[in-house]
């Protein structure tokens, strides 16, 4: 019984691999295949450009304006959304909504609460004095 553990599972975690493998590369082609003019792409070395064309298997890309390089399909690691590219291409940060602005409020909250008043350090400075030191 041993000996078929031993045996099975590397076995199944050859399979978990090659499966894990598969699904990235899915994600990939589907990737590539939404790929269109005008978005912003990040490349497997870290350099961010707007999408200009997109051939068979080369995408032209703007790194600069006039500036156009071209990359192969696979040198593309992540199509970014517009407001993200926007934020790091223009160093603006992303804009959150106003509705989500509650932990602002609580901290505000929280610290209209709290109270350092000379009397309240004297009581606890008392209690942490033993008796007999008073």
């Amino acid at each position: 019984m041993a000996n078929l553990i031993i045996l099975l599972l590397p076995i199944v975690a050859i399979f978990l691999m090659f499966r894990s493998q598969k699904k990235r590369q899915s994600q990939q082609q589907s990737m590539q295949a939404t790929l269109q003019p005008g978005a912003g792409v990040r490349t497997i070395g870290g350099l961010y450009a707007q999408v200009k064309a997109v051939n068979e298997e080369t995408v032209e890309l703007e790194i600069a304006p006039g500036v156009v390089t071209y990359f192969t399909k696979g040198a593309i690691a992540a199509v970014l959304e517009p407001l993200e590219y926007d934020a790091i291409i223009n160093g603006r940060p992303v804009e959150e909504p106003a509705d989500e602005t509650p932990a602002e409020d609580a901290v505000e909250a929280e610290a209209g609460s709290l109270s350092l008043t000379k009397d309240d350090s004297d009581s606890v400075t008392a209690d942490r004095e033993t008796p007999g030191t008073k």
